[in-house]
């Protein structure tokens, strides 16, 4: 190993009761280079930067900073030795000011007060350096979640930065804002910071990275170079499967129209005419903030409507709320499973076990529950979904992100409906946990049911889908199917001003 190496592991292990987390791992990052960590949701990568972090500490193996050995006590350790770590559950207490929330511990002071007006002076300062337009002024609750990203960055330039780890850091940005972040790392890689990027979005990997760890189940299979390998090669490292075994095959039915959609108007979606046909996967496609959910969050009666008319088999459901629209056979899987989906602090098998499995169990007159058959119904779900039996006690926050979507795709399965709309359906998860929703979303199409899949990414939804509506700018811009479905095509109705109504 040469000297230029900033951080490096020799045979890094973490063990758990009956666990063994991280296998024997080497790892080493260089100075101006992006060093991403691919794997699958339980493969270990959030493991091994819990360590290099210093939020946790290894059961065996060496960490070397430069050439001296470390053993990191903390998270400030780790810090006093460069290394900062953007998690992807960020830090900040939401009640205090941007400017509180960076000096935390660091707060400039006047005698025994703190010096507010030097606070707020020099977390400017920081953020005019690095480009970032945000108030330090504000309160940290009402940033996005970029510009909250951005703060947990400034943090890390208060002491010599010379390792970055940034996990999922583009999970919820727009597309501007994912431009916004790659400048900023392509600005460190020229200042010679190191970076190591967890991401399961291999589209990105083009753009930034220098090298790839991949990792299968706690153990690392091998390291990359960007330029000596492709998305096949990274996921066939990572499953041990080829990519061709990721999409299903979906045979499409040819069913009648379960739901109509004509005209309908609201806050940034214009006269939007579609059909939605049993037996077929209906993908939705389009740019963040096209207006791709709202559409459907206006649907099912999440998002006020302006005009137009929704009609299910037949019937006006236009003026129906959300919980009318679900018993009427339409369910929606929100994207945000932490504030919409989930109770995070109940477990698996007690998400599984909500009102519409519990509904169907309930006695008419005395709402007496046979909690047998509720249980019994909770496991053929769990197994459905392939949601390990050891995870169905745990509570749904313990989870990682890959089985929080197998219990908010089982939740869908409580109640039998006609349509099932999933929003951005694989947002967080790896690529072995989307081939088993993928073949749940075969599974429901093939059985008759309507799927809609509404995604952010291109391949995913050019892969499942029977046809295709590409929305931009608020308005349907294309209907595509068979060799219609092609990117090209595809992306250039991304951009397109004009839309249309059909």
């Amino acid at each position: 190993m040469t000297s230029k190496t900033i951080i490096r592991t020799e045979g890094l292990s973490k063990r758990y009761p009956g666990v063994l987390a991280l296998n024997s791992v080497d790892f080493d990052l260089t100075p101006g280079e992006v060093h991403v960590l691919f794997g699958e949701n339980g493969a270990g990568k959030s493991t091994l930067i819990s360590m290099l972090a210093g939020a946790n500490t290894p059961s065996d193996g060496t960490i070397y900073v430069g050439e001296n050995k470390v053993g990191f006590d903390s998270v400030a350790d780790a810090q006093s030795h460069g290394i900062y770590t953007v998690f992807q559950e960020f830090s900040l207490i939401p009640t205090l000011t941007v400017a509180q929330n960076i000096f935390l511990g660091w707060e400039p002071k006047i005698g025994p007060f703190i010096d507010h007006r030097a606070m707020r002076k020099r977390a400017k300062e920081m953020f005019d350096e690095l480009e970032f337009d945000i108030d330090p002024s504000e309160i940290t609750a009402h940033l996005s979640r970029a510009q909250q990203q951005m703060v947990e960055i400034t943090k890390a330039f208060h002491g010599d930065l010379s390792v970055l780890i940034l996990d999922e850091p583009t999970a919820s940005l727009t597309d501007r804002e994912v431009d916004h972040l790659f400048g900023f790392i392509e600005t460190l890689k020229a200042r010679g910071v190191g970076i190591v990027y967890i991401s399961h979005r291999m589209q990105e990997f083009a753009r930034i990275a220098d090298r790839i760890t991949v990792l299968r189940d706690g153990a690392r299979i091998g390291t990359v170079t960007m330029a000596e390998t492709d998305d096949h090669a990274l996921v066939e490292m990572m499953t041990g499967r080829a990519i061709s075994a990721i999409y299903p095959e979906i045979h499409k039915g040819d069913g009648d129209v379960l739901l109509r959609v004509e005209k309908l108007r609201t806050a940034g979606i214009k006269d939007c005419s579609f059909e939605i046909r049993s037996g077929e996967v209906l993908g939705i496609a389009g740019l963040v903030g096209s207006g791709k959910s709202r559409l459907f969050r206006t649907i099912m009666g999440l998002t006020t409507r302006i005009g137009g008319r929704v009609t299910l088999a037949g019937r006006d459901i236009t003026r129906s709320t959300t919980r009318e629209i679900i018993h009427a056979g339409v369910y929606y899987l929100s994207p945000d499973r932490k504030h919409e989906g989930l109770d995070l602090v109940k477990a698996s098998q007690d998400n599984l076990a909500l009102n519409p499995v519990m509904d169907r169990f309930k006695e008419k007159i005395s709402g007496w529950v046979n909690w047998n058959a509720v249980a019994a119904k909770t496991e053929a779900v769990a197994d459905k979904v392939e949601l390990t039996e050891a995870y169905r006690k745990k509570l749904v926050s313990q989870l990682s992100g890959g089985n929080q979507q197998k219990v908010l795709f089982g939740k869908a399965f409580g109640q039998d409906v006609d349509i099932y709309i999933f929003d951005e359906p694989t947002v967080g998860v790896d690529i072995g946990t989307r081939a088993a929703l993928y073949r749940l979303i075969k599974d429901l199409a093939e059985s008759g049911k309507a799927v809609v899949v509404i995604s952010s990414d291109l391949p995913e939804v050019m892969n499942l889908s029977h046809r295709l509506i590409v929305l931009a700018h608020g308005r349907i811009t294309a209907e595509l199917s068979g060799d219609e479905m092609r990117e090209d095509q595809i992306l250039k109705h991304f951009f397109d001003e004009s839309g249309t109504t059909a």
